[in-house]
This record gives structure tokens, C-alpha cells and sequence, in this order.
């Protein structure tokens, strides 16, 4: 899979310097292009999408105002939806009319950096740059400096009519956004999203509902009884749609047994019989897969909701174990009913987790109780 950061590359440069200088004639395009290509190709992503930021920041207007307006002149047209409500990607035409995707990452940390002085200008900036890709990291150092002045704005933007924009409400503030800065003031107290999530979580687009099913697995981290009486609240009447983003909301809760989030999707009760794990072989290399089956045999006289993960204990650099979660099945098995389920599980090492070899064990959870396990040696 090529690295996202050769994604931010000379040829990103080159068609940001052509449309940035073809929404302002005095833009020094020579100059920003050599700023932006000093040494890219030896930075990682983050450091090529600061180096973008900071070539902009030489070779725009001085006056914020105005570089912004350069930059809203210089966009391709909003990124379109299907009929599901997902982002689908631009025309050929449209999409080498102005500028869109990675680029949008460097100019909207360019409004960050350069527009504390000026709130108003700049979310009505990233209202328009979200729209090509995603503000949800520019707009974390307004939510973290200036909440005062950020959340009457969110508040507004929750009825855009743009469902970017919309998204862009709670994906922006979500308190751990992956990659974005960690907004400690709603890790402690995620009060002020409240309402704005409340607002979109029947939204027409499932773009932005799973933006909301995604915050709120955020909050569960800090607040979990907040979440599960959020789940058990809005359970109520709820259309399938809502269903669906209550259960991804859930699914942090339900992988570690949390009670009261089992207990509102009827899954409080441990299973009625007896649950066994095997796996395909006694041991398996790094970058190869290994088989698990489980045989469930109910001893009970009614059909049993059940929810059925696995936690694998990785073994860490110093020795130690640390369980990892992985989604299994979700069913309901019959009175009496014996079943076997069957999955190969990857160990093919990724970016957030590097696998060291040793002894691995594998617990098998049932709506959140340990009911099986099974171990298998990891070889380099």
C-alpha cells in the first residue's frame, strides 16, 4: 500500500502553486514551489503538510482576509454524494478546476496557525475548505483556544445544507480524534457537544452519523455511563438508521462487558451452555493468518441475543501481554441449538501496532464474559 505521505509530493506543489497563483495574479508561485519542495521527499506526512502550510504562509497575502479569499478562490468544487449520503469523488473536469484532497490538510493548518485574531474569517474559511476534504483538523485550535466563539458557530452549521459541514461539527470536536489534537476541556467534560450531537444523529446522511457514532465511542473512553444511558435514552423509537449508529456508538462499551451497555441491547445475560475455541495450528508466523473456530451449544429453552468477540494478548517489546479487541459475530442462537463459527484472523503487522514473536493467547468473550480461550506461539 503506498504511504499516505507520498501523497503530499512535488506534484501536489505543482497544482497548488497553478491554482493558488490563478486565483491571485501577484501570488510568487517560483517561490512557493521552492519553499514547499525543499527536501519533501525525505519528510513524513505531517512534516510535508507543515512545510505546504509554511510556503503558504510566505507567499499569500500578509492580510489574513485577503489569504483567505486567495485560498476559497483557488478550490475545485465541493466533493458531491451519492445517494446513500457518502462523499463520492469529483469529475475529471472538476477535479483539475481548483483544489481538493490532501492539499486542503496544509491550507487549513495555515488558517490555524495564522488566524486566532480572526475567528469569524476563519471558520468561514474552513466552512468552505471542509467542503474539498476535511477541516476537522484545522478546527480543533479554535474549539481548544476560543470555545466561546466556536460553538454558536457549530451550533449554526449543524443545519448547513451541506452534509461536510455538518460532519465537520462532530468530527472536529470530537475529544481523541486520531491524528488531531486532543481536546482535554470535552475529554473532562463533553458537555458542550452534546446538543450538536443530539442534532445529528438522525442527519440524512450517513456520512455524518457515523461522525456521531464515532464521538460518542469517544466520550465512552472518559464517561462510559454517560454513553450507555445516551444508548438506553435514544434506544427509544429509534429508527433503524439511529439503531445502527447507537450500536457502533456502543461497540467500544460491549468489548469490554461494560453492564449497563450490554444491558440495554439485551445482552446482560452470559450465555445459557457451553462455548468452545479452537484454533487452525499450534503456531503461525508474522504477516501470516490463523483460523479460529467456536462451537456453541445452547442449554436454553428460549433464543439468546448474543454478542461474541475475541481479545488476542499481544505480546510488547519488555514481555508483557496487552489484550487487543477483534469484532466476531453478532446472532442469536436458538433454544437448544449447537453452532460453529469460523474466522481467520490476521497477523499482519499494521501501522498502529507492531507484533512481536511469542506465546499469544486468544480469549473468546461472549456478550463481554471470558467463556474460552486458546494460545498459539507467534514466530518472526
Amino acid at each position: 500500500m503506498e504511504p499516505f505521505k507520498n501523497l503530499i509530493n512535488a506534484a501536489t506543489v505543482a497544482n497548488a502553486g497553478l491554482h493558488l497563483q490563478r486565483a491571485w495574479r501577484g501570488f510568487d508561485r517560483p517561490r512557493f514551489e521552492a519553499l514547499a519542495n525543499d527536501g519533501l521527499d525525505a519528510l513524513e506526512l505531517k512534516a510535508r503538510m507543515l512545510q505546504l502550510a509554511r510556503a503558504m504562509h510566505a507567499t499569500l497575502p500578509g492580510d489574513f482576509s485577503a489569504a483567505c479569499t486567495v485560498l476559497e478562490a483557488s478550490l475545485a468544487p465541493p466533493l458531491p454524494f451519492n445517494t446513500a449520503g457518502e462523499p463520492v469523488g469529483l469529475s475529471t473536469a472538476e477535479a483539475t478546476a481548483g483544489l481538493n484532497g490532501w492539499v486542503i490538510w496544509s491550507m487549513g493548518e495555515f488558517v490555524a496557525r495564522h488566524g486566532q485574531h480572526d475567528v469569524a474569517r476563519s471558520l468561514a474559511c474552513l466552512h468552505a475548505l471542509t467542503q474539498r476534504s476535511t477541516a476537522e483538523f484545522a478546527i480543533r485550535p479554535f474549539i481548544q483556544q476560543q470555545p466561546e466563539a466556536v460553538w454558536p458557530v457549530l451550533a449554526q452549521w449543524s443545519t448547513d445544507p451541506s452534509a461536510h459541514v455538518r460532519r465537520l461539527v462532530s468530527e472536529g470536536s470530537r475529544p481523541r480524534l486520531p491524528w488531531g489534537l486532543r481536546l482535554h476541556a470535552l475529554v473532562a467534560d463533553p458537555t458542550p457537544a452534546l446538543p450538536l450531537l443530539r442534532a445529528l444523529q438522525d442527519d440524512a446522511s450517513s456520512y455524518v452519523r457515523r461522525s456521531v457514532a464515532n464521538h460518542l465511542n469517544d466520550i465512552a473512553k472518559d464517561h462510559p455511563a454517560l454513553v450507555a444511558g445516551w444508548v438506553k435514552d435514544h434506544l427509544i423509537a429509534a429508527t433503524p438508521e439511529r439503531n445502527a449508529l447507537l450500536r457502533h456508538a456502543s461497540r467500544g462499551l460491549i468489548k469490554q462487558g461494560h453492564v449497563d451497555t450490554l444491558a440495554a441491547w439485551g445482552l446482560a445475560s452470559g450465555l445459557k451452555g457451553q462455548a468452545h475455541l479452537s484454533l487452525s495450528v499450534p503456531g503461525a508466523a508474522v504477516g501470516e493468518s490463523i483460523g479460529l473456530s467456536v462451537t456453541l451449544q445452547s442449554t436454553a429453552r428460549a433464543p439468546q441475543p448474543l454478542e461474541i468477540d475475541y481479545a488476542v494478548h499481544h505480546v510488547r517489546a519488555n514481555g508483557a501481554t496487552s489484550p487487543k479487541v477483534f469484532k466476531g459475530w453478532k446472532l442469536t442462537l436458538a433454544a437448544g441449538e449447537e453452532r460453529t463459527l469460523v474466522k481467520r484472523h490476521s497477523l499482519k503487522p499494521v501501522t498502529t501496532r507492531t507484533l512481536y514473536p511469542g506465546p499469544h493467547r486468544i480469549e473468546l468473550l461472549v456478550n463481554g464474559k471470558a467463556l474460552a480461550q486458546a494460545s498459539f506461539d507467534l514466530r518472526p
